[in-house]
């Protein structure tokens, strides 16, 4: 594996592997690796010939008031796993690499995507996002890039930048990887101390309540989605909701009626920790919640 800190040395790198046609699978990450990054660089092994992976905690998706400063950061741990699971290049740019002292453009999102949900709560977040990927795309140039489907607006605002800016990356977004209990695994649970750990499932628990629900009655309507989502967050005391949608899964435009596909959002404040989470409802009355590590397969 080899480790690149430089925009030149990346270069360098990628016209190498360019010059011998090979494809390139990409997976932009913070750090702070888990089972669901890995996941997704076990993805870019099987489908290129070079596996990248970017370690870089983005300023710019960060308001003044988030947790920039104490996001958590463990290279040397990363690099292990990431070495283990085979991966070709690691690239660690600095923040000036990215964006030098004069730097002034940036992709702003726009439509239901940049104002909904996620959005609306982090105002700001998908122009930091959008911004670092397109660069990220630039420098990289890869065939394919592998996003979770636990940052389902993430991966909707991408594809529509991909889509509007003639990018010529193909994306693909790969089950939420979650632990025994459900809880979809995250950087940020690094945040959580035990009993804040335990009251996180409320997310999860929120979502299978309404899928089932979903399944079961002919009567489910999108607001009784919401309200067993609601009040499944409101039995645990330690857990604030921020939001709980249905909505398009491509363009977060929330939904009048029952339609599938169609994803379930929750987010909530656990403790110290924001989190996360959704599912995917299909037209043949499935679900999909991901994959659970050492427990139960939660794919239905």
């Amino acid at each position: 594996m080899r480790v690149i800190t430089t925009l030149a040395e990346l270069a360098a790198a990628r016209e190498a592997w360019m010059g011998e046609k090979q494809s390139c699978g990409f997976v932009p990450t913070m750090g702070y690796l888990h089972a669901g990054h890995l996941s997704l660089v076990e993805q870019a092994r099987s489908e290129n010939e070079v596996a990248v992976v970017s370690i870089f905690v983005n300023p710019a998706q960060f308001a003044p008031s988030e947790d920039l400063s104490r996001y958590p950061r463990d290279l040397p741990h990363d690099l292990a796993l990431l070495e283990a699971a085979g991966t070709d290049i690691v690239f660690t740019p600095a923040p000036d690499d990215i964006y030098p002292p004069d730097f002034n453009t940036y992709v702003v999102p726009s439509g239901a995507l940049a104002e909904r949900l996620e959005a609306a709560v982090r105002p700001g977040h998908f122009r930091g996002v959008a911004t670092v990927v397109l660069k990220l795309f630039n420098l990289v140039q890869p065939s394919r890039a592998y996003f979770g489907q636990k940052d389902a607006q993430q991966v909707a605002v991408l594809r529509r930048m991909l889509t509007d800016l003639n990018v010529p990356v193909e994306l693909l977004a790969l089950p939420t990887i979650r632990e025994a209990d459900g809880l979809a695994m995250s950087s940020r649970n690094s945040y959580l101390g035990a009993e804040d750990r335990l009251a996180a499932t409320a997310l999860f628990r929120a979502l299978q309540a309404a899928a089932a629900s979903f399944n079961a009655s002919a009567d489910t309507t999108i607001a009784s989605l919401r309200r067993t989502m609601i009040e499944t967050v409101a039995a645990e005391p330690r857990a604030t909701l921020d939001y709980a949608d249905v909505c398009d899964p491509a363009t977060f435009e929330p939904l009048a009626e029952l339609r599938a596909p169609m994803l379930l959002a929750i987010a909530a404040r656990v403790g110290p920790a924001r989190l996360i989470d959704n599912v995917l409802l299909n037209r043949d009355g499935s679900w999909n919640m991901g994959r659970r590590i050492g427990g139960q397969d939660s794919t239905r």
